[in-house]
Parts: structure tokens; C-alpha cells; sequence
């Protein structure tokens, strides 16, 4: 399915293994991020193909030739180069939030497009440094996690109040800066599921962010509170100018039945989009459906027949869908994690969620360890394999 063009050699072989050190390319572990930025800006993009199809395997036409027929695209708001008009503008958010939305969607590789690739490092709280940066400990230093950002072509990059106050004044004017401004700091034993706040909505403003992100974990013991406080603190940032990206996580013990967690099924997480949605999350990032019904699994909640009969079939792409249905029929943007790094699928299991969020309206992906507990010039590779499935003709929407 890839496109076809005429290669020199070095990108042909970059095309088919996203490596600049097998391809040729002048990189070495000693390479600065800057040399990585310089070799892609003038070698990687020019004439690279990707054969996405390949790449998807056994699951190719499943996935490209699928057809939504119970929430058709024609109900959708779909991403666009003007999105913000046709979104944003009508809303109640100021001009300095629109203002601030127009730099998110009009920077990196995607600019112009209406979609959007962010790079997260907030592991080392939420996952612990040792887990998350001993693969690659250049990533300790907040410059190096900023300096990937840019040079794999990311909208933007979030982070927490350490990191990127860290390089504030040197960088918050070179991409978008979003903070992270609540955490589960997993140093509590027993562990708890529990999103503390690390810092003010002031603060992330004052050193420069252009947007803050919080996480809710939904269906918890604090999740009423938590509700609460990032809704305050969303206002907060919304009154300073600044755009509010969720992730909108379940934990619950309780949504594991017979050793399956249902917390990655379609319907049970759209609903905490829609609650997401209604305290003014201007993006919400979820993780990809795993399975359809896991209302009915948990015995818990309710839905409507209609839900699983009709309006989603039994293609990933119909459950990526309804969480977009959720945001308000694409109102507002849906990006997918791109979760933990498995190794040396992790190429192909990105181009996958990322075909998988676009064919169903969603905004982009935001993948952090995928791309940072690897070697850098693969990690800047990554990104853009991402960043490319959003920037081809052929992957459409469903």
C-alpha cells in the first residue's frame, strides 16, 4: 500500500528497518539531538516511504478497507487544518486558549493538519525513574527529553513541573509546553489509586506552558474529588489562557472479571470521555480499546442494546469510534496512549494505534516510552512512522 518512489538506497533501506545507523546515515550513540534533527531534516523525509499495509500484516484489510456504517464519519467532527474554527472558536474559551490551541495544531511535522503527535514523559513519576529511564539514561535530563520532542517532529511536549521548568527559558518558546500538573507518585504502600496535585495552574503558566494535562482515575475510591479538582483546575487554566488535555484512566479492582480487565474496553472508558468532556477537557487522551462490552462483563452501570447490536461492530476501529462519539462526535480532539515499550514490535504496534485512531476521527497519538527507552535516532524514527500515518492520503477515514 506504501507509496512508490524513486529511493537512493539509504532511504529505501531507512524505509523498511527506521534505523539511521542501518540505513547509513551518520549517526552514531554519540550523536546530539541537534545532528539527529539536522540528518532528518535534510535526508529522512525526503523520498522515505512506509509500507503501512506490511506493516498492519495479517490485519491489513481489516483495518484499511473497513467501512463504520453504525456511526457513519459524515456525523463526525474531523480533524482539519481548520479545526480550531470549526471546533474552538464557538465555545467559551478566551482567545488566549484559541491562541494557544492554534500553536499546538500549527507546530512539528503535523502542523496544518488538524492532528497531533505528543511526546509524554511523565513515567518517572508515574511508573518510577528507575522503570522508566534505566533503558536509556540520557533521559534523566529534562534538556534530552524537550530535545527529542523537537526533533521528532511533535506538536508538543508534556511533562512535569521539574522537567520542563527545568529548561523553561531556554525552550518553552521552542514547542509547546504542556505540565502535568497531578500525579500518582507510587512510592505509597500499599499502593492506592490516587492522583495528587504536584503544583498550581499558576505556576505551569509562569514558566511558560501552553496547555496543562491532568489524569482522573475514574471509577476509584478519589474519583470524586479528583473530578473536582481538575475541574477547578481546567477553569483555572482556561481563565490564564492555557488549553486542558485529560487523561481519563479507570481503576477499579472491580472491572477485572475472571482475570480479564475490562478498564481497555470501548465502552466503560467513552464514558469517562463524556464525563471529560463536560468539565471542558479541550483533548482527551484514553487509551485504545482492547474490547467492545465491559459494562455488561462488570455486571455494572448502565448502556443500551443499541450500543453493541448497532453502533459498534466488532472491528477496533468501530470501538475507537465510539470513544470519539463520546467527545462529543469529534468536538473535541480523541488522542490514543501509546502505551508501554514491548521491544522490537513496538514500530509496528504504533503504526497499528495510529491507523486505528485516525480511520475512527480521532486528533493524533501521544507516545512517550516507545519512543524514549530506545536508542535516539530510532526513538526520532518512531515518532514520525506515528506522524506519518496522519500525514498519508491512503490511510482515510473510516
Amino acid at each position: 500500500m506504501g507509496v512508490t518512489h524513486s529511493q537512493p538506497t539509504k532511504q529505501r533501506v531507512f524505509a523498511a528497518t527506521g534505523s539511521f545507523r542501518e540505513a547509513g546515515f551518520p549517526v552514531s550513540a554519540g550523536s546530539s539531538m541537534a545532528d539527529v534533527g539536522a540528518i532528518i531534516a535534510g535526508k529522512s523525509h525526503e523520498g522515505v516511504t512506509m509500507d503501512i499495509a506490511g506493516m498492519l500484516g495479517p490485519d491489513a484489510d481489516d483495518l484499511l478497507g473497513f467501512t463504520a456504517r453504525g456511526i457513519p464519519k459524515d456525523q463526525l467532527t474531523l480533524p482539519g487544518g481548520d479545526i480550531i474554527e470549526r471546533s474552538y472558536a464557538g465555545t467559551d474559551r478566551n482567545p488566549q486558549v484559541l491562541r494557544n490551541l492554534s500553536q499546538l495544531f500549527g507546530s512539528g511535522r503535523l502542523a496544518g493538519t488538524g492532528y497531533v503527535s505528543i511526546l509524554p514523559v511523565d513515567q518517572g513519576i508515574e511508573h518510577s525513574a528507575a522503570a522508566s529511564f534505566a533503558p536509556n539514561p540520557i533521559y534523566f535530563d529534562p534538556v534530552n527529553i524537550v530535545e527529542l520532542a523537537i526533533a521528532g517532529g511533535c506538536n508538543a511536549v508534556a511533562s512535569t513541573f521539574g522537567v520542563l521548568g527545568a529548561v523553561s527559558r531556554t525552550h518553552a518558546h521552542r514547542i509547546p509546553f504542556i505540565v502535568k500538573i497531578n500525579h500518582n507518585e507510587l512510592l505509597t504502600h500499599p499502593a492506592t489509586y490516587d492522583q495528587v496535585m504536584f503544583g498550581s495552574v499558576d505556576r505551569a503558566w509562569e514558566l511558560g506552558a501552553a496547555g496543562v494535562g491532568a489524569t482522573i482515575y475514574f471509577g476509584s475510591d478519589e474519583a470524586t474529588r479528583q473530578i473536582q479538582e481538575v475541574a477547578a483546575a481546567f477553569e483555572r487554566a482556561h481563565d490564564l489562557g492555557m488549553f486542558t488535555v485529560l487523561w481519563c484512566y479507570l481503576r477499579n479492582s472491580a472491572f477485572t472479571v475472571d482475570g480479564v480487565n475490562h478498564e481497555g474496553s470501548a465502552d466503560l472508558p467513552a464514558q469517562a470521555n463524556h464525563i471529560g468532556v463536560t468539565i471542558e477537557a479541550d483533548i482527551i487522551k484514553q487509551k485504545q480499546p482492547e474490547s467492545k462490552n465491559g459494562y455488561q462483563a462488570v455486571g455494572f452501570g448502565k448502556t443500551h442494546p443499541r450500543v453493541y447490536d448497532e453502533l459498534m461492530s466488532g472491528n477496533p476501529i468501530d470501538w475507537a469510534r465510539w470513544q470519539v462519539a463520546n467527545c462529543y462526535m469529534g468536538r473535541i480532539g480523541l488522542i490514543n496512549s501509546g502505551g508501554a515499550s514491548s521491544g522490537a514490535g513496538d514500530l509496528e504496534q504504533a503504526v497499528r494505534t495510529a491507523v486505528i485512531n485516525k480511520r475512527a476521527g480521532g486528533t493524533g497519538l501521544i507516545s512517550g516510552r516507545k519512543a524514549f527507552q530506545r536508542p535516539m535516532d530510532e526513538g526520532v524514527a518512531l515518532l514520525h512512522a506515528i506522524q506519518d500515518v496522519y500525514l498519508s492520503d491512503e490511510v482515510t477515514i473510516a
